[in-house]
């Protein structure tokens, strides 16, 4: 987000403001600027100062979830097996939609704040159109799937666990059950030579 690196007292202030909001976020508490600055202990234009708007601060708690999964895509891509490839980036995905209550609402925008953001979601999306061309190209899932269909039903299975509710580990459980019955109906269909 910032070239330059922040004098000594601002980059306090800014991992200050990101913990906090990191906390609010996951108690499910919306983000809203001023109230970060209260707790913060920071007066607003401080906090506006790094963050012009919640969307910018919502997405600066999201960025290590979204760096950390441009990395499974990453790794997946490496991986020669295109059907297992495909399976652990998605595995993955659903995971951290799960564990990281920054990462839907930034997934799901249709704008964002941040160049950064707009970089890794483009990575994201990249990564996994690659992984599901490459399956369907290997005969591995069915010719009709497209990659917004994948977006959606992954957005599905997240949201399914989270109304069900349960433990971090139930909701894990749940997840891996659902996604399990999705890759099986992701299967091309036998033929019947």
């Amino acid at each position: 987000m910032t070239t330059t690196p922040l004098r000594k007292d601002a980059a306090r202030n800014w991992e200050r403001i990101v913990a906090i909001a990191r906390d609010l976020v996951d108690q499910g508490a919306p983000l809203q600027l001023n109230d970060v600055a209260r707790r913060a202990g920071l007066g607003v234009a401080t906090v506006y100062r790094h963050f012009p708007t919640p969307e910018a601060l919502l997405e600066t708690v999201a960025a290590p979830c979204l760096e950390a999964l441009a990395g499974d895509g990453e790794q997946a891509l490496a991986d020669a097996d295109p059907w297992r490839a495909l399976e652990s980036f998605l595995s993955r995905v659903v995971e951290a939609q799960l564990t990281d209550a920054a990462l839907p609402p930034v997934a799901a925008a249709a704008v964002d704040a941040l160049p950064r953001t707009t970089e890794l979601k483009e990575s994201l999306a990249s990564a996994g159109t690659t992984l599901l061309d490459r399956a369907r190209d290997a005969g591995a899932v069915r010719p009709d799937l497209a990659a917004r269909d994948l977006v959606a039903l992954m957005c599905g299975i997240a949201h399914a666990v989270n109304v069900h509710g349960g433990t971090p580990a139930d909701k894990t459980e749940t997840a891996h059950r659902y996604l399990d019955t999705l890759l099986e109906g992701m299967r091309p269909a036998p033929s019947n030579a």
